[in-house]
């Protein structure tokens, strides 16, 4: 429990001061007019309070991926614990930030334009096309997992698609109304329930005390099937938005263009992640115990959406189980809805179609959902289809943030002074040995059953050497660029 505690005081700790300094390498200007003011047009810009911001952040990049993503992290044992907190801190948070504020000082544009203003525009190309195939992605794991929830827990007699219609149906009226009638009213409530089944789960912690594993009972490898999936890269990739995710700065331009005062930014996007690292760290503290030898149920093979019903069921009352289980159900959904509203914002981007008429927003919005309808039904028909899905969609989420450090890496030293662009560059670095590596030693998911586990690992740090001699050979510091001119 002591790691516990310390874990949770680094996390605020690094709110209060590492956010400030980042804050301040970015120099965030209260008197700079942003796009909500600037470009207000009753759609997707529209002016809203900063509490209300904040909340709808945070359950666009929450989904389950703090929740999940952690229970299936913490069967590597406590280096999950400080993955969770250090990459929240230096990686995670950093990321959410300053992808953002480069959104709000550019007319809140979407990340591929980003991308393409600072890696280039054949990176530009690539990225929109990745993306919008990845808010796909995420719109299929977040229609799966609440259907299949729903379906076991409150209506087992029902066929699953009534709920997967019933969910895809609610996406598309979400993706098309103004952000402020369906989400900006709903959405807080949402994130005050998340964040009260976290609370609920530390309230557990102090009644029935469970045993968690301290950091000083050792770092080791504790994952069920530790010889096929060593701690680098597989644990970086699985917990994802508890501590990194390149599903977040998608999610951004979004409230970059609801903001109304650039000193929003820190608590809105690096404070968001910052909550989302608390909340991870609770349910991989809760796992770690029930995934331990003092468990008092069996967890052997039980992967995410089983155990969030266990540790519902073990210690709550039905009551408060219920809703546990509800918030899970509406994390997962408040984010797919809003997964799906960035991919039409994307593709509305990059084809220049005004967004104001609901006939263009159908014109978008309908193929990307036709498409996500195909994919939901491959997932849900074959019994490996969601597995697959979701290994790809992990992967590809840590891809895109690593992408988005390099982009930003770029504008930093553009445009401030100093080596304060090792503020990205290191975790840059490291995200790239992660999903480098993970494609050649992974060996369900990548070529690690066909390539010997060291060649993968020497692949994985030659393709970061060869990204960081690239980085410094072509990439000079230009001056002033647009973005900080406007």
């Amino acid at each position: 429990m002591i790691t516990f505690v310390v874990a949770i005081a680094l996390l605020v700790v690094g709110y209060l001061v590492y956010g400030r300094i980042v804050e301040k390498l970015f120099g965030a200007d209260p008197k700079r007019e942003t796009p909500a003011q600037y470009m207000a047009d009753g759609v997707d810009y529209v002016p809203m309070k900063p509490w209300r911001i904040f909340l709808i952040q945070f359950l666009n990049i929450a989904g389950v991926g703090p929740i999940c993503g952690a229970i299936m992290g913490a069967q590597f044992g406590t280096a999950s614990f400080l993955w969770i907190v250090f990459g929240s801190i230096f990686a995670g948070a950093v990321h959410d930030y300053l992808a953002g504020m480069m959104s709000l000082r550019d007319k809140g544009c979407s990340l591929p334009e980003i991308h393409g203003k600072y890696l280039g525009t054949g990176i530009k190309q690539f990225m929109r096309g990745f993306m919008v195939l990845l808010m796909i992605l995420v719109g299929v794991v977040f229609v799966n997992t609440p259907a299949i929830l729903l379906n076991q827990h409150f209506t087992p007699n029902w066929n699953i698609y009534i709920w997967v219609i019933i969910i895809l149906g609610y996406y598309l009226i979400a993706t098309l109304l103004p952000i402020d009638k369906l989400i900006g009213r709903i959405y807080p409530i949402f994130g005050f329930l998340l964040m009260g089944m976290a609370v609920a789960i530390v309230v557990a912690f102090i009644i029935y005390k469970p045993a968690i594993p301290e950091v000083w009972d050792g770092l080791q490898n504790t994952h069920p099937d530790a010889a096929h999936n060593p701690i680098f890269p597989m644990m970086f990739i699985s917990i994802a938005c508890g501590a990194i995710s390149g599903f977040h700065a998608t999610q951004s331009p979004l409230m970059a263009r609801c903001m109304t005062n650039e000193r929003q930014g820190r608590p809105i996007f690096y404070g968001a992640m910052i909550t989302e690292g608390v909340v991870a760290l609770i349910w991989a503290a809760a796992a770690a115990y029930f995934f331990g030898p003092e468990s008092p149920v069996d967890t052997a093979g039980k992967g995410g959406p089983a155990m969030v019903g266990i540790i519902a069921e073990t210690w709550f009352i039905p009551v408060i189980a219920t809703i546990t289980i509800l918030g899970v159900i509406s994390a997962a959904v408040t984010s797919g809805d809003t997964a799906l509203r960035s991919a039409r914002l994307i593709v509305s981007d990059f084809l220049h179609i005004d967004q104001k008429p609901i006939r263009n927003r159908l014109m978008v919005a309908v193929p990307i959902f036709v498409i996500t309808a195909i994919a939901l039904v491959y997932s849900l028909a074959d019994k490996q289809g969601f597995d697959v899905i979701w290994r790809y969609f992990a992967w590809a989420n840590q891809l895109l943030a690593t992408f988005t450090l390099w982009a930003i890496t770029v504008y930093l030293r553009r445009n401030k002074k100093g080596a304060w662009y090792l503020v990205t560059l290191l975790p840059g670095l490291f995200m790239t040995m992660v999903t480098g590596c993970f494609l050649f030693v992974a060996e369900k998911e990548g070529l690690g059953s066909v390539i010997p586990r060291p060649a993968g690992y020497a692949i994985g740090a030659a393709i970061t050497l060869f990204v960081l001699i690239i980085f410094c050979v072509k990439e000079r510091p230009k001056g002033v660029e647009p973005l900080d001119r406007m």
